[in-house]
């Protein structure tokens, strides 16, 4: 069996860590405790910390036991960004991510067991903290030459920094102190750009006379053509799917660069060294055939919004382009679907010609009646025939939508509103 160390550098998932000999020898040492930390600063995770859950994931597999933070106390302060001061959300609203929070992360793991997963939130030990006890029992064991040569600090110097996200630091180094202690917690990771974080908490965890403990980062996942990870047109790639519907979640990840699918499948599938390793060749041998990101595709959409919602979206995938029945989606996938294409709204139903027009595939009627003629508009699949005819309310899928095609590939939506 393939050590797990071992495995995460196959796959690309390391990147800093405190000495990965030392590390080695204490996983082998037996079960241990490990934590990630997940601050709600908006309603759902996205795509960015879909690397953190999985990996944590793959340590559980491993047999080590999970700690995962939701921190309801550094989500209310939020570590500080290089763009500026954040924006502090009230404490109601941040205990009410905290809680949709740990219902996303929570399907990821197991809870019983002998490494059982625990969810942990660092309100329950900073909210009980007065600011005197703070500033002598945390503060005094950080030395302000160190945290002010932290790169977001020095880059944010001159614009300003509150000290509100200056002493952000000092939250998380105390949340891996507090887990040491109350849990054994011996080994912290994230992102990259967690690294500065996450030592001065292995330093804060020595100067209080514990430990030793370990740390290391996974990369920050991007794409090869230099734009930020899980961003589309839209903004962020949710995990909530009333925030990015399963079908965006799956053309995402089916639409992902040639350059960029087979990392991705090392970061995020759980599928075997041999099989990526074949599914590589395959695409290498037939790039044409998008094997490795259907792969991706499929997967990951399971693995985050389940068999059905995945069977739903390849359905839909098939049906928008003549391969499946469009009566077989729900109103909710080929409303997404549909909404990715570019989904016209109407008040009442315009003739066939009207539709494409209204929907922007055709420039004005006269192009549309001109491409009808010669047999490439559809309206659900059907060829339409005569452009000046009525479109029947029967035709409405779901009594709400219309599916326009132009030629083999071109789709829209139309929705007649209610």
């Amino acid at each position: 069996m393939t050590h797990i160390l071992d495995d995460l550098q196959w796959r690309g998932l390391l990147q800093d860590s405190t000495g990965l000999d030392d590390l080695r020898k204490h996983l082998d040492s037996g079960p241990i405790s490990f934590y990630v930390g997940f601050d709600p600063t908006a309603a759902s995770l996205h795509l960015g910390h879909l690397t953190q859950v999985l990996t944590a994931r793959r340590l559980q597999l491993a047999g080590h036991r999970p700690l995962l933070l939701v921190g309801g106390a550094t989500g209310q302060i939020g570590d500080p960004k290089e763009s500026g001061e954040r924006t502090l959300n009230p404490p109601e609203v941040v205990a009410s991510w905290v809680a949709r929070i740990r219902g996303q992360v929570e399907p990821y793991f197991d809870f019983d067991g002998p490494v059982a997963a625990t969810m942990v939130n660092n309100l329950d030990w900073t909210q009980p903290m007065g600011v005197v006890e703070f500033l002598r029992d945390v503060g005094k064991h950080f030395p302000i030459n160190k945290m002010l040569a932290r790169d977001v600090v020095r880059t944010r110097l001159e614009s300003g920094i509150s000290f509100t996200e200056f002493a952000y630091q000092l939250l998380q180094s105390h949340d891996y102190y507090e887990l040491h202690v109350r849990h054994g917690c011996s080994l912290q990771f994230g992102g990259s750009d967690q690294w500065g974080n996450i030592t001065a908490g292995v330093d804060y965890i020595r100067r209080r006379g514990a430990g030793p403990v370990h740390a290391f980062t996974t990369p920050l996942v991007t794409k090869s053509d230099g734009t930020k990870f899980g961003k589309t047109e839209g903004g962020a790639i949710w995990l909530d799917p009333a925030m990015t519907s399963p079908y965006a979640f799956y053309q995402f990840w089916f639409n992902t660069d040639d350059r960029d699918v087979l990392r991705y499948l090392k970061y995020f599938s759980f599928r075997s060294h041999e099989e990526l390793t074949a599914l590589e060749e395959e695409t290498q041998a037939r790039p044409y055939a998008r094997a490795a990101q259907r792969a991706l595709a499929e997967e990951l959409t399971t693995l985050v919004h389940g068999k059905d919602e995945t069977a739903q979206v390849i359905a839909a995938s098939q049906a928008l382009f003549g391969r499946g029945a469009l009566d077989d989606l729900s109103p909710a996938t080929l409303g997404a679907a549909l909404g990715e294409a570019g989904l016209a709204t109407v008040d009442e139903l315009p003739t066939y010609a009207g539709l494409f027009k209204e929907a922007g595939l055709t420039a004005g009627l006269g192009e549309a009646r001109r491409a009808i003629a010669e047999g490439g508009l559809y309206v659900n699949n059907e060829r339409v025939t005569d452009g000046d005819a009525a479109v029947a309310p029967k035709t409405l899928l779901h009594g709400r939508f219309l599916v326009l095609r132009k030629g083999k590939k071109t789709i829209a939506g139309v929705e007649l509103r209610k």
